[in-house]
Order: structure tokens, then sequence, then C-alpha cells
């Protein structure tokens, strides 16, 4: 019996072991604890799984560098909802959560940044570009950052790539109008079109429980839109593309960070995808080292072909590692000390990431270049 109980306690020991490992490593009072948040369930899962999958890659290749767990990561499901991410940065508190990816979804960041500011935990997230999640009207939250462009970035940055690459000369908008990412990508790039001479024929919106899109679409073509700028998420963006093949509307599509995953789409005939441009800083069939290095290493582990929203997670781990090894930070540490440690690194480094050359301000918006890729045979390939 004694045998028994021997080699039971020694397997529970050795599962919970690789259970620890798997989810980041569990190490000595020198470890950093390394939290986030975003949807592994649900209808925006494609996004969370990706920036869990490819934070997780980033915390093994740390800690097999630097020989120790120098991260434990936890990750917790928000299903990118605003009444439940409270829950799960909860949760991530009660562990012990020392540092943030924060939440990957805009929505859910919104819900959760006053509690990240009031507790001092610093927080960077690698795809909440809606610019309340770093600072409001009359607050910064100086502690939290972002490695996505911000909805204004990413409107402005279209209507200059559109006109300045000859896309097309009149331009049609559709935008879900309850949505804050939406429509301050939007908001931005109506502003910028008129800046730079960019025709917008038509605007039409929608609501998240709409799935008839004919009204807008056929508007669109009416108007002589030969560009239709989707600034939503790609499960909408899956029907608007099948509704206007239906219809013989066959215009350039354009979209932001949020078509990200439109290939993925349940049940989308992927060949409409065909030409779809996205604003993106990153592309998968890129040459250069740091690209080749991680996606070999995603399609390893993973078996597919990582996203934007993974690469820029990807970056928000080394770039917080290379943060505190230059500060002196570790697991001893309050959160505190390290916040405030790292809102120092940010405001004045450099960082040379996946996703670009990176700086921040002292709002902690980013600062690098956009690249625009379009679908080529059901993949990503650079536009220019």
């Amino acid at each position: 019996m004694k045998k028994l109980l021997v080699v039971l306690l020694s397997l529970c020991m050795a599962l919970c072991l690789a259970a620890c490992t798997k989810e980041g490593g569990k190490g000595d009072e020198t470890t950093i604890k390394i939290g986030g948040s975003g949807p592994l369930t649900g209808g925006a899962s494609v996004y969370g799984t990706d920036v869990y999958r490819s934070a997780l890659l980033a915390v093994e290749e740390i800690n097999e560098k630097e020989g120790k767990a120098f991260f434990e990561f936890k990750f917790e499901d928000d299903e990118a909802d605003p009444e439940k991410s409270p829950n799960a940065y909860g949760v991530l508190k009660d562990w012990g959560m020392q540092v943030s990816i924060y939440t990957t979804t805009s929505g859910a960041g919104l819900a959760v940044a006053e509690d990240y500011f009031a507790d001092r935990i610093f927080a960077l997230t690698p795809s909440g570009s809606n610019t309340g999640l770093i600072y409001t009207n009359n607050k910064n939250y100086d502690n939290c950052f972002q490695v996505c462009f911000t909805d204004p970035n990413q409107g402005v940055a279209s209507a200059d790539y559109i006109k300045q690459n000859g896309v097309g000369s009149k331009v049609a908008v559709i935008y879900r109008s309850d949505d804050d990412y939406s429509t301050g990508v939007y908001q931005t790039f109506e502003e910028e079109a008129n800046k730079v001479g960019l025709e917008i024929v038509y605007v039409g919106s929608f609501i998240d429980s709409d799935s008839d899109y004919s009204t807008q679409i056929q508007a669109a073509n009416n108007a002589g839109a030969d560009v239709v700028f989707l600034p939503i998420y790609y499960t909408p963006a899956a029907s608007i593309l099948t509704q206007a093949d239906a219809m013989g509307y066959k215009p350039v599509f354009f979209g932001v960070d949020g078509l990200d995953g439109i290939l993925t789409q349940d049940g989308f005939n992927t060949e409409l995808a065909e030409g779809v441009y996205l604003l993106t800083p990153f592309a998968a069939d890129a040459t250069d080292e740091k690209t080749v290095h991680f996606v070999e290493a995603f399609q390893k582990e993973y078996g597919a072909v990582p996203t934007q929203f993974g690469a820029d997670a990807y970056d928000a781990v080394y770039a917080i590692y290379e943060a505190c090894k230059a500060a002196g930070v570790d697991g001893t540490n309050s959160a505190e000390e390290i916040c405030e440690a790292l809102i120092g690194q940010f405001t004045t480094m450099t960082f040379e990431g996946l996703t670009g050359t990176a700086t921040w301000s002292k709002e902690g918006e980013v600062s690098k270049s956009p690249k625009a890729v379009i679908i080529k045979n059901g993949g990503y390939v650079a536009a220019e």
C-alpha cells in the first residue's frame, strides 16, 4: 500500500510539474509572474488563442535562454466580454500577477484599465487598440501601454496608404456603430481622407445583431465605390464579402487588424478574400530572421500560421523581458516596484521587435511603421 501511495504521489507531482511548465514555468522567488486575458472561447477566440500561444512560446524561449523560470505565465479566458474581464483580472491578481500583457480586446480592457492603474500593475496589451486602455480625456493610465497601433493611427495610416498607393479613387466605408474600435478607426479614417483628398462616396453602418448587409453593399455599389474600407472584425467582414459576391459587386476591400483571422472563419469561402488588403505590422511571409524564426517555431508547435495578434503578443513578452533585465527587477520585487521600473524603461527605450522598431510615448502609445499585406492564394503576402 505504501509503495502504491508513493507511486501515486510521484505521478501527481509529475503531472503538476508538467502542467506548470506548459503554463509558463514555475520557478523560485526570483520568477516574475506575468498574466493576461483574452477570448479563448466564443466568436473572438481566434484572437485570444493566437495571443496566448505566442506569449507562451516567448515565455518558454526566454526561460530556456535564462536556464531557469524567468517568467511564470497565466492566461485567463475573458471571452472578449467587458462583464467577464474584471473576474479574469481578479483571478490573476489573486494568483500574484506582477506584470501583465493586459487584455487581447479593447472592450475587455476598458473594463479593467482602472484596476490596473489603481493596483499599479504594469500592463502592455498586444492588441487592445482603443486609446481608452491607456488614457481618457482627463487621465493618463501611466502604467498601461500598447504594442499595437491605436485606433486613430490605424485610421490615419489606412487613408494615407489608399491615397498614396492608388488603391482606388472612390471609397465606401462600412463600420459597426455600436463598437468603439470600429467607430474610432472610421472617424480618424474619415478625417484623414478629407485632409489628403481621398473621396468618400458612401458611409454605412450596422450593429452587432445585424447579419444582412445587402443595403449597405448596394448603396456602396450605387455610389460607384471601387474601394470598400472595413474597420471591423473578420466575422461580419466574411459575411459582407460573401453577400457582395452574391450581388456581383467586386470592389477592393481594405481592412485593418480586425480582419486578421478571416481565413479561419468557419463556413467562409476563402477564395472570396483574394485581393483583400490589411494594414498590419506583421507579414508571415517576410524573410527577416526574426519573422522566419517565429513563424517556424509557431508552426512547429501549433501546426498553423500565426496572425498579427500573435506576433504582437510575442513582442509584448520580449519587450517586458528586455525592460525587466535592463531595470534589474525580478520576482523578489513587488508589482508596484516592477511597475515603476518598467514605466521608466518603456518611455526611454527602443525595442527591436518582430513587428518593427518600437518606441513609446509617456501616454503609452507605440510608434512603429505599419505594413500592408494582401491575401493571395489563401495566405498573407506583402502588398509592396
